[in-house]
């Protein structure tokens, strides 16, 4: 994955702003400024431009990159804007009230943030679009997905790098066996492990089923 990089000295956000703004004048706008700018700023630098703008020119900054960009690259940029719990929190709304539910994106995004991470978006999500983040999952997914998701939104998982051997082999046989019989009554003890551990415990219980079993777990 690529990596962002910031400018070893970066410009005051009223440079910038001044820049964005003139980029914005005439016919069409000058994309090559936008990207120069935007895209080499982190988070916190972004936040501040953003409030340099709308307090120099009472304007919105985001609304005015919405009215002068197009296609990919508006769609971008928008999504590099906001901090990134708003941004999953809008993700989220998108692919579950959209005309066609996104399951995928969904997923992406429940099923990889930490547990102080799911926290933070669950409150964004209500906060900013008046519904709890769990109600929508009930209502656009179902089956063991839904349950999968759930989990996840609602189990508090340890996040630290211990791990217990003991237990990692434990999980693995109990993956192993859960899988050879194919039932419906293992669902339930798939999705326990897998949402309950921390990131650390399921690598270490990855790397012990292959040692244990000769075989990939993800395949499997």
């Amino acid at each position: 994955m690529a990596t962002m990089k910031i400018p070893m000295t970066v410009p005051s956000p009223r440079v910038d702003v001044d820049q964005l703004f003139k980029a914005f004048k005439g016919r069409g706008c000058d994309t090559s400024v936008i990207i120069n700018i935007l895209a080499h700023r982190n988070a916190t630098q972004r936040a501040l431009i953003e409030q340099e703008y709308e307090t120099k020119f009472s304007d919105d900054l985001r609304k005015r990159l919405h009215s002068e960009l197009h296609g990919h690259l508006k769609k971008a940029v928008l999504l590099w804007m906001p901090e990134a719990v708003e941004r999953d929190a809008s993700i989220l709304q998108r692919s579950l009230r959209g005309a066609v539910t996104d399951h995928k994106a969904v997923a992406e995004i429940i099923c990889t943030r930490s547990g102080s991470q799911l926290r933070q978006i669950k409150q964004v999500y209500n906060n900013t679009f008046g519904v709890k983040l769990e109600e929508d999952i009930e209502s656009e997914a179902s089956g063991n997905h839904k349950r999968v998701l759930l989990a996840y939104l609602n189990t508090t998982r340890y996040e630290g790098p211990e791990i217990d051997n003991a237990s990692v082999e434990n999980d693995a046989r109990t993956l192993k066996s859960a899988v050879a019989r194919k039932h419906k009554s293992d669902d339930q003890t798939l999705i326990q492990i897998f949402t309950d551990r921390s990131r650390t415990h399921l690598v270490a219980v990855r790397s012990t089923y292959r040692s244990m079993f000769g075989k990939e777990l993800g395949k499997v």
